[in-house]
């Protein structure tokens, strides 16, 4: 009893972790544009830290064995995104004359105003996700192989970049070295990923979650001062956000040192 409580407690904190580094990240850039809230600040906390918990509950990971702390943080940051982000697309009502490029589920960069379009569109789109994970998991059947979880890393990585293009596109114009981008990195992500757990689907999920906070924070970080394209052109309304953002830095550090002791920890472990 004593060990699955610290099981999943670990979970937890592994999950709000990848939420809060996702909180950080969006804060960073965003805060300066449109204001600073707590509850759309813990809101990806708790997802995460929700996500992980029932991750957890099914697949019963060998936590807080590091191997499993890594693909866990993984799986959890591409649970919070897609919940996040499906539920900003399809069904959450916002003005979208604050953003550059519609932030609502768009035809050629027009918002699609009708929101039982919309809600129709966002349950296929869940059901069509379903259908590619269901998809991917026969990737596992016989023996999965490296190779496997390369192909597996590549197509979800198409799966992002086609929601990308298709919501950026219209606005920006296409940009082929953006666009394979989240492919190349989902790819390297799952072959390394794929070594714990040995398994295609859980593999190529946790890279979606790294690719998410790879590029988000070399996006943020490296390019403190560059808008991101949604706010592209708009004005600064909140610039106390510029100097009090540096706040969450020290946690957004922490976050990252922690990851590079379980990477290590992980790989220099003979047991994973």
């Amino acid at each position: 009893m004593q060990q699955e409580l610290i099981m999943l407690g670990s979970a937890v904190l592994v999950g709000g972790a990848s939420g809060a580094d996702a909180s950080i990240w969006g804060m960073y850039k965003d805060a300066a544009h449109e204001g600073f809230a707590w509850p759309r600040f813990w809101r990806s906390v708790i997802i995460g830290a929700t996500a992980a918990l029932l991750i957890q509950l099914v697949l019963q990971l060998p936590l807080p064995r590091p191997s499993a702390i890594l693909l866990l943080f993984g799986l959890a940051y591409a649970a919070e995104r897609g919940v996040v982000e499906t539920w900003k697309t399809f069904f959450r009502d916002e003005d979208q004359s604050k953003y550059a490029i519609p932030m609502q589920f768009a035809l050629r960069g027009i918002p699609v105003q009708q929101r039982g379009a919309r809600v129709t569109a966002g349950v296929g789109y869940i059901a069509t996700i379903l259908l590619a994970g269901y998809l991917l998991s026969r990737f596992d059947v016989g023996t999965p192989t490296l190779l496997r979880a390369a192909g597996g890393g590549f197509i979800v990585g198409l799966v992002i970049a086609v929601g990308g293009a298709w919501k950026d596109a219209p606005i920006e114009g296409f940009e082929t070295l953006k666009f394979f981008r989240s492919p190349v990195l989902t790819t390297a992500f799952s072959i390394l990923l794929f070594p714990i757990g040995e398994s295609v689907l859980l593999a190529a999920t946790a890279a979606i979650g790294y690719e998410r906070a790879a590029s988000e924070n070399y996006k943020t970080f490296f390019f403190p001062s560059r808008p991101r394209g949604k706010f592209a052109g708009k004005p600064v309304t909140h610039p106390e956000m510029l100097r009090n953002r540096r706040k969450f830095v020290p946690a957004y550090l922490a976050i990252r040192v922690g990851l590079a002791w379980v990477l290590a920890a992980t790989f220099m472990s003979p047991v994973r």
